[in-house]
């Protein structure tokens, strides 16, 4: 732990005791990768169906968001890579209680969103086994992933970026044929012109305040983008490698996301769309495709299996950090001969684990209440994030501008317009039935992590 004040600290890149072990192949896959998931196979079918063809407009908000967001954190990871990329950032920028805060918060919502993947994975694999009960398949997933990040770094990077690259494959897939579609070349499909995107309602069937709340459906789904600044202090080169991650995959993923979205409302009439049932399957079985739900189902179960091993991976780092400056206890420092943080990992993976007596008991009920509690989480996150980047980006400037490799757009406006975009999106939460409560239940959780925060400090301060 600092005695100083963090603010008044110089600047540094220290080199961190973990290993190098990630290549730039790693990282690009991890940026692209990271936030394709369950969210967007699955969880836009929600926001079509609140927003209809509008939910473009909707991916284009949240993304750019979620762009602006990376962006900042690129300039700070370039600039300062460290495991605890975002964490230590807020600690030099704000306080030690920042760090804390940040730090804790991040690695909660990590390792229970990894205990629900794993609960997501069981549920696809009981259907095809169902000899084999979910809460065996959860353990199984937490002991092939919990032994890949005991061992070598390099075995984390290569799952990811396999993984990555099945989900992008599908993506380009996916996009190729409906773009077929779309014009007609598939065998026994016809050129389908606008009339979905202007029919049935309109391009705005439920006017602004649909995009509104797509905007709110849909905006969660970015999560997870965060992982790659925290890999990249375990990259040979972190500040090039880090630059080079954001500027790829922020482009890329808002093509992504809204290219899926284009195609698939201009395909189908956006009230055949289905909450909770992947637009991307209705989409295949239109054009035709055999086995169409069975092949998403096999996307979706790579998806929850990588977001395991990422969300793993990210949480031992995120807590290895905290440990570093004192604020988790120091025996999570141990580090094997291979420069694996060994105990953080098994810290890590403890509510994994746990969620296996809890699949056993309450498979159905137990993890909505746990989504609850981190359900706005990721919001706090990023504007603890956009704070921290108003504040260092001057020292930065001052102290070492030569480490301004990657710069914020349009510095300090566009920082500040992340910040009133996420305080929207927090009363949006605040007066929609649907995501109020994990907003208090979030509010909650940050409010005691504060709490403890608070009284570290002034124990500190006594001393």
């Amino acid at each position: 732990m600092h005695d100083a004040p963090p603010a008044a600290e110089p600047l540094s890149g220290e080199k961190e005791p973990l290993s190098a072990g990630l290549k730039q192949r790693h990282l690009t896959m991890l940026g692209l990768g990271g936030v394709i998931g369950a969210g967007l196979f699955v969880g836009s079918g929600g926001g079509i169906a609140v927003a209809g063809p509008g939910i473009i407009v909707s991916y284009l908000i949240a993304g750019a968001l979620a762009m602006l967001v990376m962006r900042m954190l690129g300039e700070m990871s370039s600039a300062m890579p460290a495991s605890g990329a975002f964490s230590v950032h807020a600690e030099r920028a704000l306080g030690r209680w920042a760090g804390f805060t940040v730090g804790w918060l991040y690695w909660f919502l990590l390792v229970v969103v990894l205990a629900v993947e794993a609960t997501g994975a069981a549920q696809i694999a009981n259907g095809w086994l169902p000899s084999v009960p979910q809460w065996a398949w959860v353990l199984l997933f937490m002991v092939v992933f919990t032994s890949a990040n005991l061992a070598a770094v390099k075995n984390f990077g290569e799952f990811e970026f396999w993984f990555a690259t099945l989900k992008v494959g599908a993506i380009v897939l996916f996009l190729v044929l409906s773009l077929l579609a779309v014009f007609g070349v598939l065998p026994d499909t016809e050129a389908v012109g606008l009339s979905n995107l202007t029919g049935k309602g309109g391009f705005l069937p439920n006017g602004w305040s649909g995009v509104v709340s797509g905007v709110l459906a849909v905006v969660f789904a970015f999560g997870g983008l965060e992982v790659v600044t925290i890999a990249a202090a375990e990259s040979d080169d972190p500040a090039r490698a880090v630059g080079r991650a954001v500027r790829s995959a922020v482009w890329r993923i808002l093509f992504f996301y809204v290219g899926s979205m284009l195609v698939i409302v201009t395909l189908l009439p956006w009230s055949s769309i289905v909450p909770g049932k992947s637009p991307y399957v209705a989409v295949l079985d239109h054009i035709g495709v055999p086995g169409a739900g069975q092949i998403m189902n096999v996307v979706v179960f790579v998806a929850l299996l990588s977001a395991l091993n990422a969300n793993l991976y990210g949480s031992s780092r995120m807590v290895f950090s905290l440990a570093e400056r004192g604020e988790a206890p120091r025996s999570l420092l141990k580090v094997s001969g291979g420069g694996v943080p060994r105990r953080a990992v098994l810290a890590s993976v403890v509510f994994g684990f746990a969620s296996v007596i809890l699949n056993l008991e309450w498979p159905d009920s137990i993890f909505r209440y746990l989504l609850n509690a981190v359900g706005a989480v990721l919001l706090f996150v990023w504007g603890l994030i956009a704070a921290s980047q108003l504040r260092l980006r001057p020292r930065i400037e001052r102290e070492m501008p030569e480490r301004l490799t990657l710069r914020m757009w349009a510095f300090p406006y566009l920082t500040w317009v992340a910040l009133a975009a996420m305080g929207g999106v927090l009363i949006l939460m605040l007066t929609d039935d649907g995501a109020r409560p994990q907003l208090l239940w979030s509010a909650g959780a940050t409010a005691a992590v504060l709490v403890v925060a608070g009284l570290r400090e002034l124990r500190l301060r006594r001393r």
